[in-house]
Parts: structure tokens; C-alpha cells; sequence
């Protein structure tokens, strides 16, 4: 496995201390990617095209299966996948920490990995999303 921080910069030359891993061919995540690169930029997180073939080395895990579901892995070694990378993500984010607090309702974070599941699904792109949308052990 390589270094997150040694390989991969922000388009400015600069280190980003979290990077959101996304499916480049898929147009809805390509869209919301889109929308949260401004957001996240402002607080020292970047965006990674999965296709980069660098990805399955930095994830640690096989090519076939980065597509799986989206990828949040910060400097620090945390890794994240599926909705607990969609909920690592909205703790970063002010406007996203209701969706924290509601996470936190007995049987609701349940219900937010089915929802990412059912949504990776009717997409129709390449994450499929198979898994159970565990927090992944650092790097």
C-alpha cells in the first residue's frame, strides 16, 4: 500500500488532509462530486476519480472492487465506505451534521445504508454497492 498524503495532491500542487474516492463515470456521482468540490476544498478535503489507477493501491484493496462504493479516507488512516463515507463526509461540512444527529435515532443509520444501497443501485453505474457500508480499518 502507498501513502495517501505522498501520492496524491489537490490540482494546485497541495496535500489534502481527506479525499472523497467517486465513480468519474457515473453522472450522478460526477454531480454531486461537482457540488461538494467547493465545500470540501475550503476545509482541506479533495475529490479522486476511482478510475485513477493508483486508487486500488491507496485503498489497499483489489481493482475490482474499489467501484463497489464510494471511498472517504483521511490523512489520519480513518477509511470509510458507502454511507459511512457519505457520513464521514457530512461531519466535515456544517450543513451536514443534522444528517449526523438524525444518524444517531436508533434504526436510522439502518435505514441510511439501505437508502445508499437502493440509490447505488437504481444509478445503474459500476458501484453497486454490494457491501454492508462498514467503516474500514486505517491504513
Amino acid at each position: 500500500m502507498i501513502s495517501l498524503t505522498s501520492t496524491l495532491t489537490d490540482s494546485k500542487g497541495r496535500h489534502a488532509r481527506g479525499w472523497l474516492f467517486f465513480d468519474a463515470e457515473c453522472r450522478f456521482c460526477t454531480r454531486i462530486a461537482s457540488f461538494l468540490r467547493r465545500p470540501m476544498r475550503r476545509r482541506g478535503l479533495a475529490l479522486a476519480a476511482m478510475q485513477d489507477p493508483r486508487v486500488p493501491e491507496l485503498l489497499g484493496i483489489p481493482p475490482g472492487q474499489v467501484k463497489q462504493a464510494i471511498h472517504f479516507v483521511l490523512t489520519t488512516g480513518q477509511r470509510y465506505m458507502g454511507a459511512d463515507a457519505v457520513l464521514a463526509v457530512a461531519r466535515e461540512l456544517w450543513w451536514g451534521r443534522p444528517l449526523i444527529v438524525i444518524s444517531k435515532v436508533p434504526g436510522v443509520l439502518h435505514a441510511i445504508r439501505g437508502l445508499y444501497r437502493w440509490t447505488a443501485h437504481l444509478r445503474g453505474c459500476s458501484a453497486q454497492a454490494h457491501h454492508r457500508g462498514t467503516t474500514v480499518e486505517p491504513l
